[in-house]
């Protein structure tokens, strides 16, 4: 008896030792899982979501499942231009937002607006990132920049050719952003709107066309709406993909690696992934749609880069205001897409 008491008392302490703390053990697995969340605006079909859920998948290859994001495109939980507030109170891990949606806040990386002459997103992202850490913008202080990168060159999809300055001249033309000053200086008559009304607004007449990337004529069908684009290689929309910084500094070192080895790689796959795409959708639309696609000469080109010029002038008045080497930063945009147009042509 004596016995079966020693073994009744021990069986009973094991037990307490083993669930003290909570009605059931944790596993160390589970509780090493680090849990994110990552919202995005646009739809989940569209490149900054397809850049989004392949980050995913690196993240979790990279980290051996340690973490596990779960993400939310389409504004499903923070929308467009509450997307830095947000993840700076923590309503989203990570956030993916347009910086060029709040013009005057991300203030160095406005530069990219510009008439800088960038060929491709390859290039333009490269030359963000690199922007970004000489400058260190203290717009973006308060969160932690997970990776930068940009839409392919806007080309003007319309319903009607434009050949040169004279056809643009007051064609009312959907753009959003810095682009409507673009249009603007250009002679075009710009209407802002959201991409999701360019359709019927198509259809009723409101524009003729809209300026942006070629990737929606096959994504969004609007290859079905504008049977000409115009390949006039004008801006480029800056992304930036940033973390809660407070969500940033509890994570383990080692998963802190792995998201700071995949900044400037993630800049260069979205680059080449959204370049691969509008030209993917280039040929789509040519043989769906039979979409004819308008090349400007060199001499009509140059007329149209120095309609634009002034975008630079304002632009460096605006950082001087501001204390901020303006024209450095141009000079320095320009420079990183002269070397990096070398490489990613």
């Amino acid at each position: 008896m004596k016995h079966s008491r020693f073994f009744w008392i021990l069986s009973v302490a094991l037990f307490s030792v083993m669930t003290i703390g909570g009605s059931s053990p944790v596993t160390p697995a589970a509780a090493d899982t680090v849990a994110l969340t990552y919202a995005n605006f646009p739809p989940a079909t569209t490149f900054p979501c397809i850049q989004m859920e392949r980050w995913v998948k690196e993240v979790e290859k990279r980290t051996n499942g340690k973490v596990k994001v779960k993400t939310f495109p389409g504004g499903t939980l923070l929308e467009a231009k509450s997307m830095y507030d947000g993840v700076v109170a923590g309503g989203a891990d990570i956030g993916c937002l347009a910086t060029a949606y709040q013009p005057g806040r991300f203030k160095e990386l406005e530069v990219m607006d510009l008439p800088i002459g960038f060929p491709n997103a390859k290039v333009a992202s490269l030359v963000m990132w690199d922007l970004f850490e000489k400058y260190n913008p203290q717009s973006l202080k308060d969160v932690k920049v997970l990776t930068l990168f940009t839409c392919a060159t806007a080309q003007i999809l319309a319903n009607k050719a434009i050949h040169n300055l004279e056809e643009l001249n007051d064609v009312k033309l959907r753009a959003a952003g810095t682009g409507v000053e673009w249009m603007k200086l250009l002679g075009a008559a710009p209407v802002g709107m959201p991409q999701s009304d360019v359709p019927e607004a198509l259809q009723k007449g409101v524009v003729h066309g809209n300026v942006t990337s070629m990737d929606v004529l096959k994504d969004m069908k609007y290859a079905e709406y504008c049977p000409f684009v115009t390949l006039s290689d004008l801006w480029v929309v800056p992304f930036a993909v940033v973390m809660n910084k407070r969500k940033w500094e509890s994570l383990p070192a080692d998963v802190k690696k792995v998201f700071d080895d995949l900044r400037k790689e993630q800049a260069l796959w979205t680059g080449k992934y959204v370049d691969d795409h509008a030209n993917e959708a280039m040929e789509w639309s040519k043989k769906e749609y039979k979409v004819e696609f308008i090349p400007l000469s060199a001499d009509e080109r140059a007329k149209w880069m120095a309609k634009v010029a002034p975008l630079v002038d304002s632009y460096i008045k605006k950082m001087d205001e501001a204390k901020l080497p303006g024209k450095q930063i141009v000079e320095d945009a320009k420079a990183l897409t002269e070397k990096y147009s070398k490489e990613y042509k």
